[in-house]
């Protein structure tokens, strides 16, 4: 059987951490915890000699605490590592099914950059009727990915932060020849914002609800995003563009504090044409 190893990044968790952890932590060898708070939850933890954990005591960023745990794995020796988000978790076999995948074929597994389950949120977006695809670009929760094509790549971008880290890494996994492999027939339920969707005038529009500062990097590092990958994919890059004016439709129409998640959309489009990357620098 495969091994691997998982990494969870806890930005201020609450206690439900510990129900999550528990849904894969029996599939994986060990759990390298990362945590981007600004204090030591480590008493949140429940006893595992599985557990790792790793406190940063500041917000280091999602994509570098990924690098951690990923660094790490590989001084252990590990081949594969499963990526989850604090909020995210398996039910039933479905992790157990992703690694049987692994184990069934390993002739192939040299051309798989990562493989994935399917994703169930909250946007009505219908399963395909494929069990297995070739895709773009999934969310980084759930991913099993593969060290040596992590290390060929060069890792996940420290300078993106947060937002952009999933289209970033499998947009260059595709470019280096690598496949991003979604199981469909494995579901994992997966937190994105505080969606809702809006029925208006016989169309529904999907608002994510996510803060301001979110805004702030969704906005600009898409339009790098978009710089990076036209050339390769240019369809879905120009979507991603869309998406963004299709965000700022629904912020003024539909969601709160519409002010304050506009105006850093804007601070993050001018920071993009500035060339500035890495943390929110901004005090409000």
């Amino acid at each position: 059987m495969t091994k691997i190893a998982a990494t969870v990044v806890l930005y201020n968790p609450d206690e439900s951490i510990i129900e999550n952890i528990k849904t894969y932590i029996d599939e994986v060898d060990k759990v390298y915890v990362v945590d981007n708070s600004n204090e030591d939850n480590s008493s949140l933890l429940f006893k595992n000699k599985k557990i790792v954990y790793i406190p940063n005591m500041e917000n280091v960023g999602v994509s570098k605490a990924l690098n951690t745990a990923a660094t790490q794995a590989i001084k252990d020796k590990y081949k594969w590592l499963l990526t989850m988000d604090q909020d995210s978790r398996f039910e039933k076999d479905n992790l157990k099914k992703m690694i049987k995948y692994l184990d069934d074929n390993k002739k192939e597994l040299n051309k798989i950059g990562l493989i994935s389950p399917w994703h169930e949120i909250k946007t009505g977006i219908k399963k395909p009727k494929a069990k297995i695809e070739d895709v773009v670009e999934v969310m980084t929760s759930g991913n099993i990915i593969n060290l040596d094509a992590y290390q060929k790549i060069g890792g996940y971008k420290d300078w993106l932060f947060i937002d952009g880290i999933d289209f970033d890494y499998c947009m260059n996994l595709n470019v280096h020849g690598y496949k991003v492999r979604r199981l469909n027939y494995c579901n994992m339920k997966h937190e994105l914002g505080d969606i809702k969707v809006v029925h208006l005038l016989g169309r529904d529009f999907v608002c994510s609800n996510h803060n301001p500062i979110r805004r702030y990097y969704m906005a600009r590092n898409n339009h790098y995003i978009y710089d990076m990958y036209k050339e390769y994919f240019p369809g879905y890059c120009e979507n991603i563009i869309k998406g963004l004016d299709g965000q700022f439709r629904n912020i003024l129409v539909f969601e709160k504090n519409k002010y304050k998640k506009i105006r850093n959309m804007k601070r993050g489009y001018r920071d993009y044409k500035k060339g500035i990357t890495g943390k929110y620098n901004y005090k409000n």
